[in-house]
């Protein structure tokens, strides 16, 4: 899997650099099958994007370095820690990789892994259900993971 890294200065000189992967979408929903991709979803997966990278850094424990994908690769989150491999090439000491599943308009779930690029184990990890297909449930949502499974880690 190919990709291109953009480095973010650190907001500390003890952060560590964090290889941040986009988030996807695996969308299951009928909708999905029938109509095909969203656009509103897919803004709403560059918006998770921002927000999590934003709360990453403001950490003051990781300097993001964002891994750009190729579109034609396989799902990081379908791999199995693959995308270990691309954030050791980029020189980071972790990796965070994100995705929605989208069952239905109504029924989504975020998800997050972290893990050490040095061990391939995670480190913090979480999945959180929300309700509705809207920027502010996927907001929230987030919002939720970040506080209460993946900052809290004590990573």
């Amino acid at each position: 899997m190919g990709g291109l890294l953009l480095a973010t200065p650190a907001a500390h000189a003890a952060s560590l650099q964090t290889a941040v992967f986009a988030f996807e979408l695996d969308d299951t929903s009928l909708q999905g099958a029938m109509r095909g991709p969203d656009e509103a979803d897919q803004a709403r997966l560059h918006q998770l994007d921002a927000q999590l990278q934003t709360a990453l850094a403001q950490s003051s424990r990781y300097e993001v370095v964002v891994v750009a994908t190729d579109p034609s690769t396989p799902s990081w989150w379908t791999c199995d820690g693959c995308e270990v491999d691309a954030a050791r090439k980029a020189g980071a000491r972790f990796s965070v990789i994100g995705w929605v599943q989208k069952v239905s308009n109504l029924i989504l779930n975020i998800n997050v892994v972290v893990r050490d690029v040095t061990t391939g184990q995670r480190v913090a990890a979480g999945s959180v259900d929300i309700r509705g297909d809207t920027d502010e449930s996927w907001t929230h949502g987030l919002s939720f993971l970040l506080r209460n499974r993946i900052l809290n880690s004590g990573q």
